[in-house]
């Protein structure tokens, strides 16, 4: 299992490094000029020569993608053209919350799409199974921004004066303020430092950070701003979820050991769980690893429904500016971590399945 692990971690750098390459070439292939997206249509000729000359960008574009990956590879990945700030500096700050987003969309997913699915297949053509399946069918044909939009207009605005009301945008609200950990216990950490920017970047998951703290009106009133886009970011994936359970557990009820199971006279939730679901797994796991992929792409669009300063809004600000190193950087996160994702279903497999062998 080690070597399998070290070959699959080795097979994953040809795919990051294209992915940079792509990145790389797609963000500079963009219309528009970067000069006047920042400094606006009347900027002089003078003025963007001077801009394009400052950030490289006068250079050959394969001279400027070898620098690139010469500050990669020293951990830089450069100063942001809109903000003049260093891009690990906003990605510190961006990515845990969109992390926390999609983490709880995947296991809202998980523990709703799952427990569908294996209900709709153990109770086929039955009014369960119809009404599972027409739920899970308008679920995967609703698009995250008009969903997102539903939801807000439903929980902030027709429920605004009932007990079911819930923060339309955000993510604490006014008054709220999350304290980094590391200032609450009082680490004297030099800001700039490797241990200040891990203590930084950990102290942003809001929800961890409050848990660690102890501060237990931060946490709430995050996990009330989190309802709303979790649930409209989770509905695609739980819908495909929900059907690969129902077609995995179908296809495993089918089979001989199955019948044996039961002509002995086990328990049918023993055989079920035990035996049935078991078996079924492996094409769950798998589309569970590439919904995460899903999530990545919703929460561009459910970042910016809510207002949530993630990586999805930050990306998408970023791509409309022409501010290539926070488009680069950012893809390049989340791009590592679909591929980090992956490779532990892959490694799952052998838990799953002892049969197994991935030596």
């Amino acid at each position: 299992m080690t070597q399998y692990a070290i070959r699959r971690i080795l097979l994953s750098i040809p795919v990051i490094f294209g992915i940079l390459l792509v990145t790389f070439v797609l963000a500079r292939s963009i219309p528009g000029d970067p000069c006047r997206a920042m400094l606006g249509e009347k900027a002089t000729a003078e003025v963007c020569e001077r801009f394009t000359r400052e950030h490289g960008l006068d250079k050959p574009i394969y001279v400027q993608f070898v620098r690139y990956m010469n500050d990669i590879a020293h951990g830089n990945f450069g100063t942001s053209i809109r903000f003049s700030r260093p891009v690990t500096q906003i990605l510190i700050e961006r990515l845990p919350t969109t992390i926390e987003l999609g983490g709880i969309a995947l296991v809202i997913a998980i523990s709703v799409g799952i427990p569908l699915g294996v209900i709709s297949a153990t109770r086929r053509n039955s009014a369960i199974d119809v009404v599972t399946m027409v739920i899970a069918n308008t679920g995967v044909s609703m698009p995250v921004y008009w969903l997102g939009l539903m939801l807000a207009y439903a929980f902030a605005l027709l429920l605004k004066d009932t007990p079911f009301w819930l923060p339309p945008s955000g993510r604490l609200s006014p008054g709220v303020a999350s304290i980094p950990f590391f200032q609450a216990y009082g680490w004297g950490l030099v800001k700039g430092t490797f241990g200040y920017q891990v203590s930084d970047f950990f102290s942003n998951f809001i929800l961890f950070n409050s848990i660690i703290t102890g501060d237990w009106k931060v946490l709430g009133d995050a996990l009330k701003h989190l309802i709303l886009p979790s649930v409209a970011l989770a509905t695609i994936p739980l819908s495909i979820i929900a059907r690969m359970t129902r077609s995995s557990m179908l296809e495993v009820l089918r089979q001989d050991y199955i019948r044996t199971a039961r002509a002995k006279g086990l328990f049918e939730r023993f055989v079920i769980l035990k035996h049935a679901f078991r078996n079924a797994l492996l094409p769950i796991a798998t589309i569970i690893g590439l919904q995460v992929g899903t999530l990545f792409a919703g929460a561009v669009l459910t970042e910016s429904i809510f207002s949530i300063a993630g990586v999805g809004r930050m990306l998408f600000e970023a791509i409309t500016a022409r501010d290539f190193p926070i488009v680069q950087a950012f893809t390049v996160a989340i791009s590592v971590g679909y591929v980090a994702i992956n490779l532990l279903v892959d490694l799952s497999y052998v838990f799953i399945d002892p049969r197994i062998n991935l030596e």
